[in-house]
């Protein structure tokens, strides 16, 4: 995740720089369930309104929760499907808040919060993160059910009501690009804390639909109004927190906006924070473990698991010598492309590699979701690398690995 608005804050009032310390400990983002209410068509999870066979028992849950809390992670975020599906969530939920996590957030779809909200206000969540594609029959269309987005904005108004910080997050396609500024409209209206504009990823049901990824072109210009909107509220003094996620090349663009826009100094100082932050994250400080207990890199990552905590905890399998999560967790990564040849590694951190393996079939190529050009990322149009696709015949997942 690039917090647009956090690191916009260093223009006004620079803070010090703080690089990691030690082991990273990662946010784990977990999938409780794949039953959902909706049928969203960019769903990472391809999940339905049916039960599905293999997901963690009360139990096994339960035992999970002890040792994230052992283990020391920064931050737990309960998603799904849909979290509030099922059947258990509140029982684990209230245990997640008993064990005293740091940050506690629930991803939802927002459906089913306003007849849920006196629980969920009484849990205490730190935040309430509410996804949303449009305005009224845009979102409607996108989720698969009509009357989404009324439910999803009775749940706002609900957790507002309850003083619950709650967020949108907006994913932009090439079909609703143009209703991102009513999006921003809605947060302002609503009193929304922070808005989250998420990219495309091509897994689960993105993987089909990545035909409908924004233009390069259209990318920038949604970037240019994110930059803009957050500088008005940062410059004036207003709440909304704007963040963005799967494309850790906006933290680049971002700073050549802050290059061409502020004294030299004041880019250095944001540079310095932004190569601190490091970038994409997959494998070192995230983590997903998907509803049957598999362990992932990322909530992306479904294709290749690390273990399962159904027979090894998280913390074993976290720190033990998978392959993967160590290439992943090396600086600067074996990128291929532009990538590799970009002068932007360590602020972006080769950004979301599950995208190129998706289109090339290796991990480590250029991230086909850049949109800055090869003048932007320092480097010369004839240095460009061509991405060889992956053609190998073995049926061994590793092998699209390593």
């Amino acid at each position: 995740m690039f917090r647009l608005t956090q690191y916009m804050h260093e223009l006004v009032a620079p803070t010090p720089v703080r690089r990691r310390d030690g082991p990273v400990k990662p946010v784990v983002i977990w999938n409780l369930t794949r039953t959902c209410n909706l049928r969203c068509r960019h769903c990472y999870t391809t999940s339905a309104d049916v039960p599905f066979p293999g997901e963690l028992s009360h139990d096994q849950a339960m035992s999970v929760l002890g040792d994230l809390k052992a283990f020391g992670i920064p931050a737990l975020i309960l998603s799904g499907g849909e979290p509030l599906s099922r059947f258990d969530f509140f029982p684990l939920a209230e245990r997640a808040k008993e064990l005293g996590f740091r940050h506690l957030s629930l991803s939802t779809n927002g459906t089913k919060l306003a007849e849920n909200i006196d629980r969920i206000a009484d849990l205490g969540f730190d935040y309430v993160g509410i996804s949303l594609d449009g305005i009224g029959a845009m979102n409607d269309w996108f989720r698969g059910v009509d009357g989404a987005f009324a439910d999803a904005l009775a749940g706002v108004r609900a957790c507002k009501a309850k003083g619950v910080k709650v967020g949108l997050r907006f994913t932009i396609t090439e079909d609703n690009a143009t209703m991102l500024p009513a999006m921003m409209d809605l947060c302002d209206a609503e009193g929304v804390d922070k808005f989250y504009l998420s990219h495309l990823v091509y897994a689960g049901r993105g993987d089909k639909h990545r035909g409908e990824d924004t233009e390069h072109a259209r990318t920038r210009h949604a970037m240019d109004q994110l930059i803009e909107r957050a500088w008005a509220a940062v410059s004036g003094g207003q709440p909304l927190e704007i963040v963005t996620g799967n494309n850790d090349a906006d933290a680049v663009y971002f700073l050549r906006w802050v290059e061409a826009n502020f004294d030299a100094d004041r880019a250095a100082h944001v540079r310095a924070h932004l190569e601190a932050w490091g970038g994409n994250s997959s494998g070192l400080g995230v983590a997903n473990i998907d509803p049957q207990g598999k362990v992932h890199p990322d909530t992306y990552w479904s294709d290749y698991t690390v273990g399962s905590v159904k027979q090894v905890p998280f913390s074993t399998l976290w720190t033990g010598d998978d392959a993967i999560l160590a290439t992943l967790r090396q600086r600067p990564r074996p990128l291929k492309g532009r990538c590799g040849d970009c002068a932007f590694q360590a602020v972006c951190g080769g950004n979301t590699r599950i995208r190129a393996l998706q289109v090339s079939g290796d991990p480590w190529a250029e991230d086909p979701a850049c949109y800055l050009s090869n003048t932007e990322i320092g480097i010369e149009e004839a240095a460009r690398l061509t991405v060889t696709p992956f053609r190998g015949k073995s049926r061994d997942p590793a092998h699209r690995f390593l």
